[in-house]
């Protein structure tokens, strides 16, 4: 082949590439999928290998997403790249994960678990980064005008789970963190007990990294009676370690002999999810678990609706058998729907360029996100908020009654139940 024929082809090959180019929106065309739209950085974090509550899924979650939506061509075109960070349970923990957050030009911090508010929201909030799908467990996620909250948090777990207690149970102890957020739970306790003319929670604050409870679950068994008497922990990952305490009383003062099951069965126990799960109920034996039998009460539908079948077939592809990413888990659930509303909100944009402060922008004017069944459609204008004193900021003020049967959370009710009265007016 002689040198002009040679370069005759080349030029032509190039064309059709470049023709191809074109076609596929590799970068050319103003507005196209593809390079043209810078990548979309964000963190998610939380607590590993720690003496407290850990969720490592929510974190290995992130990373999953990461993965399917950007072999789907990313968010509107955007690649997701997705930073992690241990929070360590501790405030610098948490401290140093919002600084690096600022330092990597994260544009939100999603789906994440932390009791380090403050510790973390002011760095956030110094550079005017969203919040967007936290765990729910401090003030500042429901106080800070960052924060988009996708739950209703641990007020709406706990004054749920007192109405819940209230249709069954003449007394309830109430055992939980000796901690400046667990001093807030018997109150909402109280509030949905009161729905139902309850009397208010024997209250047992409990250190939340003890290695035993004997002390607090005898204290919790006799103030709740034997007759109808419900014993309730909220204690995180330690709530499993109490209520294995509790199992283990002797029957009376001077017995030996652990508590039997029909002695268990005249005082029920109870939590909210993220202190007992699936997970946990699973790891303690299933239907022969003590939690058989427990009145749970969740944010979420219960982990076999349907509406959870688009995350299960994302874990299944993506987690690449992962089992830090266990689809029954919380922290896990949260974190999908606060991806959701992230991708949502891209979506909306349709910008080539995202940044911290558009995100915001499109949350505060009033960027609607369907989560396909799994909460109400959640927006986060001024006219959506529930404006209880303490948390202000709460848009998804339902929760679900769950309870325990042959080893499975399933529901106690359909649908959900509007806790926001409650939490409003606790006393």
């Amino acid at each position: 082949m002689t040198g002009r024929r040679l370069s005759s082809l080349l030029a032509s090959v190039t064309a059709a590439a470049a023709g191809a180019s074109l076609l596929t929106g590799c970068g050319v065309l103003p507005g196209a999928t593809g390079g043209s739209r810078e990548p979309v950085t964000v963190m998610t974090w939380a607590p590993d290998q720690t003496r407290a509550t850990n969720m490592p899924g929510m974190p290995a979650m992130a990373q999953t997403y990461a993965r399917w939506v950007n072999s789907q061509g990313g968010i509107d075109g955007h690649e997701l790249r997705v930073l992690t960070c241990n929070e360590q349970n501790t405030p610098a923990g948490a401290a140093a994960c919002a600084r690096r957050a600022v330092r990597e030009n994260a544009v939100a911090v999603v789906g994440s678990y932390s009791q380090n508010g403050r510790a973390f929201m002011a760095p956030l909030e110094a550079a005017g980064i969203p919040y967007i799908g936290g765990y729910g467990l401090t003030e500042d996620e429901f106080t800070s005008h960052l924060s988009y909250p996708v739950n209703g948090g641990l007020a709406a777990l706990v004054a749920g789970h007192g109405m819940q207690l209230a249709e069954s149970c003449d007394q309830v102890s109430l055992v939980r963190p000796d901690t400046l957020a667990g001093d807030r739970l018997p109150r909402l306790l109280d509030a949905g007990l009161k729905k139902a003319s309850k009397r208010g929670a024997v209250d047992i604050p409990a250190v939340e990294d003890a290695t035993e409870y004997t002390a607090q679950a005898t204290r919790a068994r006799d103030k709740a009676g034997t007759e109808d008497g419900c014993v309730a922990a909220v204690l995180g990952e330690r709530t499993q370690t109490f209520f294995d305490s509790f199992r283990r009383l002797p029957r009376g003062a001077g017995g030996a002999q652990e508590t039997s099951d029909d002695d268990r069965g005249s005082v029920r126990i109870s939590s909210v999810l993220g202190s007992v799960g699936q997970p946990v109920i699973d790891r303690t034996g299933g239907a022969r678990s003590p939690f058989e039998g427990a009145y749970v009460t969740g944010w979420y539908p219960e982990a076999e609706d349907r509406s959870w079948e688009p995350m299960r077939k994302v874990i299944k592809e993506h987690a690449f058998a992962d089992n830090r990413v266990d689809p029954t888990d919380t922290g896990v659930q949260t974190t999908w729907i606060a991806y959701t509303v992230l991708k949502e909100v891209v979506e909306s944009l349709d910008r080539d360029t995202i940044t911290a402060s558009r995100i915001t922008e499109a949350l505060d004017r009033g960027a609607q996100v369907d989560t396909g069944g799994l909460t109400p459609k959640l927006r986060w204008m001024y006219e959506d908020l529930l404006g209880a004193p303490d948390f202000p900021r709460i848009v998804n003020h339902e929760v679900t009654f769950q309870v325990v049967r042959k080893g499975r959370l399933v529901a106690q009710k359909p649908g959900f139940v509007d806790v926001g009265p409650t939490v409003t007016n606790r006393g």
